[in-house]
């Protein structure tokens, strides 16, 4: 039987979003748990993955969320939306080293928490993933003064379908609005809702990748300039402590952005691309649904190569 939610008293949650606590990792082939108010993967938990020369124990990563997961504020051209953003960012350092590592991102901008879960879950399940982000409720409590309790047992619901694919999931603590204008009145509520982030992420041995806690984002030259975004320095911060979170070995350094690699589609195995076009993409798609042909969708729809923008027009031809 599931605890029950504890509501928190907004009062209760410091400034510097000091937290305690613990959280736990489930792998197939790790159990971790770290304790003592860090949320990162402990190295003597991985040591044995790492010494068999992988760097991470996972090979198959679907993103779910809204704008934040999708990149906006971080525009790139050469890859799929035109949009960088953490996740991208992540998985192009997962994807060292690992030749038949696949990502998929399926994030909507504009998208509110239930939507995400109504629109993204099945669809990741299908993936069958076995590292899934999940981010969202930004929208609900900035836009909606959605109540963060009643969002904590929506996102239950969805954690409870997405953990039954025993995948790796990591939830994300939002970011502290509180010096940004008319935002930041929503700043009690968004404490209140990473409380219960928390709560949930407990119970389902999920990892929190803590954004309120991140003094770095404090910095105007981590921001879009709307504040409602991140920038490319914003997003590649993020995705060095998503990586670190995980503990992931990594080559992100802190202020310095790395430039998109050189695209690698040109090594990815001919079958699965035509595997993919053939019966993959028309599946997920037909369950991404939005209201009109004109609304976005998702820019990966389907897992596959990280550097997925430069496959070869004779190699498109060939398929």
């Amino acid at each position: 039987m599931h605890r029950p939610f504890k509501k928190y008293d907004a009062g209760s949650v410091t400034s510097h979003g000091d937290r305690t606590g613990v959280v736990r990792l489930s792998l197939d082939d790790v159990d971790g748990e770290v304790e003592g108010g860090t949320n990162a993967v402990s190295p003597e938990r991985l040591g044995p993955i790492i010494a068999t020369g992988a760097p991470h124990p996972w090979s198959r990563y679907v993103a779910l969320g809204d704008s934040f997961t999708e990149g906006v504020g971080d525009p790139e051209p050469r890859v799929p939306g035109g949009l960088r953003g953490w996740a991208d960012r992540v998985a192009e350092e997962l994807s060292v080293g690992h030749e038949d590592f696949a990502y998929a991102n399926l994030a909507v901008r504009g998208l509110l928490l239930g939507q995400i879960l109504d629109q993204q879950a099945e669809p990741a399940l299908a993936l069958q993933p076995d590292l899934i982000t999940l981010s969202g409720g930004g929208n609900d409590l900035v836009f909606r003064g959605s109540d963060p309790d009643k969002l904590a047992v929506r996102l239950d619901a969805g954690m409870e379908l997405l953990s039954s694919t025993g995948a790796t999931i990591m939830l994300f603590a939002g970011p502290d609005w509180g010096g940004t204008p008319v935002i930041g009145h929503n700043r009690a509520k968004i404490a209140i809702f990473n409380e219960n982030i928390r709560t949930v992420a407990n119970r389902y041995d999920a990892v929190i990748a803590d954004l309120w806690a991140m003094q770095e984002l404090a910095d105007p030259r981590m921001w879009d300039p709307d504040r409602l975004h991140f920038s490319p320095l914003g997003y590649h911060t993020i995705a060095k402590m998503v990586l670190d979170t995980l503990n992931v070995p990594h080559t992100l350094q802190p202020y310095q952005p790395k430039d998109l690699p050189e695209s690698s589609w040109r090594h990815a195995r001919a079958e699965d691309l035509v595997w993919a076009r053939k019966y993959l993409v028309p599946w997920v798609l037909k369950r991404i649904r939005h209201q009109t042909e004109e609304e976005l969708r998702a820019k990966r729809p389907v897992p596959g190569p990280v550097f997925g923008t430069g496959l070869p027009p004779e190699a498109v031809r060939g398929l």
